[in-house]
C-alpha cells in the first residue's frame, strides 16, 4: 500500500444512492466507504446524486468523487460523463468502459471478437427468438436484462413453458432482452485492484443460481476462499479476468465473473465496474484474503484516481 497523508486527498464525496434499481444496494455501499474515509481522518461528504448532483458538488466544493453508484445512471458511463465535463477527477473506469461494461450484449461481443471464451448468445426482441436460441443451446438458459446489474429480472429458464414469463421479467426492467446459454459447473468471481487480479471466491448459492436474494439478503451463500482451484487453473483464472476487464479499458477497480463448466473450461460472463461496497459484497471479502482490510482498500481506490 502507499503512503497516504488523508489530507492529500482533499474533500472527497461519495457518490451514492441514485434513482436505478440497485439504489437500496448502493446506500448501502456508499454508507460503507463513507465511514471508512471519515474514519482515516479524510474530508468526506456523502452525496446521494438522486436529484440536483451538480448543485450538491458545488455547495461542498468537492476535490475527487468516490463512485458508490450501481446500475443505471452511476454504473454506465453517464455520471462518469458529467464528471469530466465538470472537471471533477473520479474513482474507476471512464466513460467508455463504463458504458460497455453496463451493456452485457456489447461487452459480449468484443469478447467475441477478441476469442475469448464466453457462453452463447443472443439479443431477443421476441420471445419467438428466445425459442429458436433454446433450440440451438438447449435447456437450461439464462434470461436476462442487457443493462441491469445485480442479477435484477434475471432467470433461469429450465422449459420451453418458462420463456414467455423470463422475457417479461428482463423486458419489463425497460431493457433489452439477453439469452445466454447455461453453463453447468462452478461460479467464481476476480476482484480486480488497480490492474492486478485478487484471490478467486468460488460461489455456491442455496439458490438456482447467484441471484439478487443470494448476493443481498440471504446468508446460506457459501463462498470459498481459497476457492477450491489447484494454485495454476486459480492463475489460468486470474489471468483470464485481468485480460478480459483490460479488453474493456478498464481502469481502478471492478470485478470479473465466470464459471467453469465440468471439463474445467472457464466462460466470462460479465464485468462489474462499480461493485458493490456492502458486508455481502465480494471485491472487499477478497481483498481482505490478500491482506488488505476494507479501510485500505477504500483508499487504495481513491489513491490511483488520476488527477
Amino acid at each position: 500500500m502507499a503512503n497516504n497523508h488523508p489530507h492529500q486527498f482533499g474533500k472527497v464525496a461519495v457518490l451514492f444512492g441514485g434513482n436505478s434499481a440497485e439504489r437500496a444496494v448502493s446506500l448501502n455501499s456508499g454508507a460503507a466507504v463513507y465511514e471508512a474515509l471519515k474514519s482515516q481522518d479524510i474530508d468526506v461528504v456523502k452525496i446521494d446524486s438522486k436529484e440536483n448532483l451538480i448543485e450538491q458538488l458545488d455547495q461542498h466544493d468537492v476535490d475527487v468523487a468516490f463512485i458508490a453508484l450501481h446500475g443505471v445512471g452511476g454504473e454506465d458511463g453517464t455520471v462518469q460523463g458529467l464528471l469530466e465535463f465538470y472537471g471533477l477527477p473520479y474513482t474507476g473506469s471512464g466513460v467508455k468502459a463504463s458504458a460497455i461494461c453496463m451493456d452485457k450484449w456489447r461487452t459480449k461481443l468484443i469478447w467475441q471478437g477478441l476469442n475469448l471464451p464466453t457462453p452463447k448468445f443472443v439479443l431477443a426482441q421476441t420471445v419467438n427468438e428466445l425459442d429458436v436460441f433454446a433450440c440451438d443451446v438447449g435447456f437450461p438458459l439464462m434470461v436476462k436484462p442487457a443493462l441491469e446489474g445485480s442479477s435484477i429480472g434475471i432467470s433461469k429458464v429450465k422449459m420451453k413453458s418458462e420463456l414467455p414469463g423470463a422475457f417479461d421479467a428482463a423486458f419489463n426492467t425497460g431493457s433489452p432482452v439477453l439469452a445466454e446459454q447455461f453453463i453447468t459447473g462452478k461460479e467464481f468471481t476476480v476482484g480486480i485492484l488497480n490492474g492486478k487480479p485478487l484471490p478467486a471466491i468460488q460461489l455456491k448459492p442455496a439458490n438456482e443460481f447467484y441471484d439478487y436474494d443470494a448476493k443481498y439478503i440471504q446468508d446460506d451463500t457459501e463462498y470459498l476462499l481459497p476457492c477450491g482451484l489447484s494454485a495454476e487453473k486459480e492463475l489460468e483464472l486470474q489471468m483470464l479476468a485481468l485480460k478480459a476487464y483490460e479488453s474493456l479499458d478498464c481502469k481502478g477497480w471492478g470485478r470479473v465473473d465466470v464459471m467453469q463448466d465440468e471439463q474445467e473450461n472457464f466462460w466470462l460472463i460479465e464485468v462489474n465496474t462499480v461493485p458493490g461496497m456492502t458486508d455481502h459484497s465480494l471485491v472487499p471479502m477478497a481483498a481482505k484474503a490478500a491482506g488488505i482490510e476494507f479501510k485500505q482498500l477504500v483508499i487504495e481506490i481513491l489513491a490511483a484516481v488520476e488527477r
